[in-house]
């Protein structure tokens, strides 16, 4: 018995997959949940950080731990907590010493880019391939180095992941990388975060919003891009057709408060707009996607997938977008698809999605067709397939 599974195990790929993983937040949640689809095809050994970044470069001087992560649990998942930004023997021993047959690359944060290099280095001195995947092709705020130093590290790369279409072409443009060396497989769901849902009424209860109120969510951290004026104009154009109608703005703050608190203020939304700006514990996220009926993404630019988006997929939440990145993906059909900046626009599909009956069952129904297209099993097998043609 021992040898068949041994034999098993020999035909099996050794996958070294750089990245974080809880405690960590960071790029945390997409990798716990990658990690372990992979791990049902493939053996995987996981690089993650002890310590990630220097306060200095994180908004607010810190970068707390989230201990409210599900634990990562599979018999082929090993995982090693040693980076540190501080000891680039740490980088040199994971990058010259793997045992991996190849390393996956989960890249999306300048100040990472020392580590990566060494580690990918290593593992192309020794003849052993290496794959990106690449998170944000732009960076959310602009960074001519981001584009200087991932052009560098890209180099380094057999072949490219992301998680668009639209992605694939900026990749393939933006950095000459040959069309060949460059697929698209999207972000999967954030299905652990449905572990401890918790019902509409207790969710509501807890957060003091009453059952007839329509509740609009906008989470994720508060940056310049994720269009938080937009949600607000537009919030205050659905409150004239809907009076009990209530937003969310739930998020660790990348930016001043004090405009959006001026808008609000101005607009009289004080009692209708609720906020919670700080880092949503991993514990705490179900409870703001079950006191939601409407998920929105107002973003101003994107050029990525949406962690948020995912979230709200797993919990089918009905969700409208804008069109920028891969933003469009998240929903099943375009009338959900608003322009960028537009927050007439935004109010319309909000007030319609409200009034017009059956629509809200309608987006519910259209959010597990999504489900079931960016499921794990099948991206898991996609991304298997990549390792092996560079084989």
């Amino acid at each position: 018995m021992n040898a068949k599974k041994n034999a098993k195990k020999k035909d099996l790929l050794t996958i070294a997959v750089l990245g974080s993983l809880p405690p960590l937040r960071a790029l945390s949640s997409y990798c716990l949940e990658f990690s372990q689809a992979m791990a049902e095809l493939a053996e995987i050994d996981f690089i993650s950080f002890k310590k990630i970044y220097p306060a200095f470069l994180y908004p607010g001087g810190k970068l707390k731990e989230d201990p409210t992560f599900p634990s990562l649990n599979h018999h082929r998942l090993s995982v090693k907590r040693r980076l540190t930004w501080y000891n680039p023997a740490t980088w040199l021993r994971e990058g010259f010493f793997s045992k991996a047959d190849l390393l996956h690359a989960q890249w999306w944060s300048l100040p990472l880019f020392p580590i990566y290099f060494f580690i990918c280095i290593g593992f192309k001195l020794r003849g052993k391939p290496v794959v990106f995947t690449v998170h944000n092709v732009h960076p959310h705020e602009k960074s001519r180095l981001f584009g200087i130093f991932s052009s560098l590290l890209f180099k380094l790369g057999d072949h490219v992941i992301v998680h668009s279409e639209k992605n694939r072409l900026q990749m393939i443009q933006r950095y000459d990388i040959p069309e060949k060396r460059v697929t698209a497989i999207p972000h999967g769901p954030l299905d652990f975060h449905t572990l401890k849902k918790v019902s509409r009424e207790k969710a509501r209860q807890g957060m003091k919003i009453q059952p007839e109120e329509k509740v609009v969510l906008l989470f994720g951290a508060i940056r310049p891009y994720k269009g938080v004026d937009t949600a607000i104009i537009a919030f205050d154009l659905v409150r004239k057709e809907i009076p009990e109608a209530r937003l969310l703005l739930a998020g660790k703050l990348w930016e001043k408060w004090s405009p959006y608190a001026e808008m609000i203020k101005n607009r009289n939304l004080e009692k209708y707009i609720q906020t919670t700006l700080h880092y949503i514990p991993s514990e705490m996220v179900s409870i703001f996607f079950s006191a939601a009926d409407l998920v929105i993404l107002p973003y101003h630019h994107f050029d990525s997938q949406s962690g948020v988006g995912s979230i709200a997929v797993s919990f089918r939440k009905p969700m409208i977008v804008t069109n920028t990145g891969g933003l469009p993906d998240l929903v099943e059909n375009s009338r959900n698809i608003v322009p960028p900046k537009d927050p007439d626009a935004l109010a319309r599909e909000i007030v319609s999605s409200f009034k017009t009956p059956g629509r809200l069952k309608e987006m519910k129904t259209e959010a597990e067709v999504v489900a079931k297209k960016i499921a794990w099993p099948a991206l898991a097998k996609k991304t298997l397939s990549v390792y092996k043609n560079l084989k």
